[in-house]
């Protein structure tokens, strides 16, 4: 698909320029470098990890992580699968299919994919990875567990989804290690299942 004039798709994964967007994305919080985000991008980079932005008008209104499976924020595994950290485009900018454009780049970027894959909330609080919006962009779900959160709306269950997109006709259905995953993610501070550098243990457990 061919871009319109106004928007540009930049892969910022290693400009100095954009570094702020490397650690905060569009989230409304202070840019400071923390530790284990830089530990995870030290790791992840050279492994095959990309960062873009969506830039409409000369503004940044959305943004796209991902990277190969052994580089990934999350323990999803497959042969030959590239796995997506988050994809996130902001309200105002809604109408546009800008997330569809993000991962339709994503995709013709890594052509040698066999498949796509990520994570999508069910009945979580928060407004990202909802499900029926991974599904808009072209994955559905193949795996799920409820669980609920340690810290946060203790009396609300909610589901992860593993999502996949396959690309040829032989891609392996990627696996979730869920134990894994309960721990929660560190590679992004803003990420609806971050773990807090102080709490000790799984910040989510399975409902029974």
């Amino acid at each position: 698909m061919k871009l319109d004039s106004r928007i540009k798709i930049v892969d910022i994964t290693e400009k100095a320029e954009y570094e702020k967007y490397i650690y905060r994305c569009l989230a409304p919080m202070p840019f400071r470098r923390y530790a284990r985000r830089q530990k995870y991008l030290q790791e992840a980079v050279p492994k095959g990890f990309r960062k873009k932005l969506l830039i409409f008008n000369d503004e940044v209104v959305g943004t796209i992580e991902y990277a190969p499976a052994e580089a990934s924020g999350y323990p999803i595994k497959s042969d030959n699968v590239i796995v997506m950290n988050c994809v996130w485009v902001l309200r105002k900018a809604k109408g546009h299919n800008f997330g569809k454009l993000l991962v339709e780049d994503m995709v013709k970027s890594e052509a040698n994919a066999s498949s796509f894959a990520t994570i999508a909330l069910e009945n979580h609080w928060s407004p990202w990875f909802i499900k029926w919006q991974m599904e808009k962009l072209g994955f559905k779900s193949i795996d799920s567990s409820q669980v609920k959160h340690k810290i946060k709306h203790l009396e609300q269950g909610f589901t992860i989804h593993v999502m996949w997109m396959p690309i040829k006709e032989n891609a392996e259905p990627p696996t979730m290690d869920w134990q894994k995953l309960l721990e929660g993610e560190t590679f992004c501070m803003a990420h609806p299942l971050y773990r807090p550098q102080n709490w000790k243990g799984s910040i989510l457990e399975l409902i029974k």
